[in-house]
C-alpha cells in the first residue's frame, strides 16, 4: 500500500512550498535588479507580419471568444453603427469625451439619444444604458485582445463594464499589433488598462458558461479599414 501525507504532515505547508520554489528560481537574479530592467521578449517582433495577415488574425481570434466582429470603411463606419443599434432595439448610447462626432452622427439621426460620460452617474445609471461606443487604445492579433487605457475617445473603465452592449472601433492597421509585448511598448502601465477578449464570460464547476457577469453581455469590434 502507498502512503498518504496529510496536509501539514510534512511539516511544510502549501505556501512554503510555492516560496521555496520562487527562491529557487529567483536564486540567479542579482539583488539590484528591478522588473523594468529586463525587456519583455516573446513572440513575434511588431510588423513580422503584413497588417492584412495581422488584421485577420485579430478577426479570427476575436471571433474564437465570441466576439461579434466587422469590417468597415471609414465612410461607412456611422451607418454600421447605427445599423447595430437598430439590430438591438437601443435607444441610448454612451459616449466618451473625445469619440469623433461621426461615428455615432448617423445613430443619433435615427432617434438615439446620446448619453456623455458623466462621472457623476451610478452603476444603476449606467445599467439603464442600452449600449456604448468607443474606441481602444492597441489591440493585440495573436491573442484577439483589444486595450483601452482611458484615452480620448474610451472614457473611464466602468462605462464599458457596466452597459451590457460594447462596440469598439479598432483602426486598422494603426491600432493592431501582433503580440502582447508590442502592445506593452505602445501602453503606458500608469494608465487603468483594460484588455478585453470576447464578452464578459465565465465558467462553474460544471463548465456551464455564463455570460454578461463582469461585463457587457455582448462585444462587437469593428476594425476601421482605410
Amino acid at each position: 500500500m502507498g502512503t498518504h501525507t496529510r496536509p501539514g504532515e510534512s511539516g511544510m505547508s502549501d505556501r512554503d512550498t510555492v516560496l521555496g520554489r520562487v527562491r529557487r528560481a529567483l536564486a540567479d537574479v542579482p539583488r539590484e535588479e528591478r522588473p523594468e530592467d529586463v525587456p519583455v521578449t516573446g513572440g513575434r517582433p511588431d510588423g513580422a507580419r503584413a497588417p492584412d495577415a495581422a488584421a485577420d488574425l485579430l478577426a479570427r481570434n476575436l471571433a474564437d471568444y465570441r466576439a461579434l466582429v466587422h469590417r468597415v470603411s471609414p465612410a461607412r463606419l456611422p451607418v454600421l453603427v447605427a445599423g447595430l443599434l437598430a439590430a438591438r432595439g437601443a435607444r441610448t448610447l454612451l459616449v466618451p469625451e473625445g469619440l469623433p462626432e461621426r461615428w455615432p452622427a448617423a445613430a443619433a439621426a435615427a432617434g438615439v439619444r446620446l448619453c456623455p460620460d458623466d462621472p457623476r452617474a451610478t452603476p444603476v445609471e449606467l445599467d439603464a444604458v442600452d449600449s456604448v461606443l468607443t474606441g481602444c487604445a492597441v489591440a493585440v492579433a495573436e491573442t484577439g485582445t483589444v486595450v483601452l487605457d482611458g484615452g480620448p475617445g474610451q472614457g473611464r473603465r466602468r462605462i464599458t463594464l457596466v452597459p451590457d452592449h460594447h462596440i469598439c472601433v479598432v483602426r486598422v492597421p494603426g491600432q493592431v499589433v501582433d503580440s502582447v509585448p508590442s502592445a506593452l511598448e505602445r501602453l503606458d502601465p500608469t494608465r487603468p488598462l483594460t484588455w478585453i477578449s470576447g464578452p464578459s464570460a465565465t465558467s462553474d464547476i460544471e463548465l456551464d458558461r455564463v455570460e454578461g457577469v463582469h461585463g457587457p453581455r455582448t462585444l462587437e469590434v469593428v476594425l476601421l479599414e482605410g
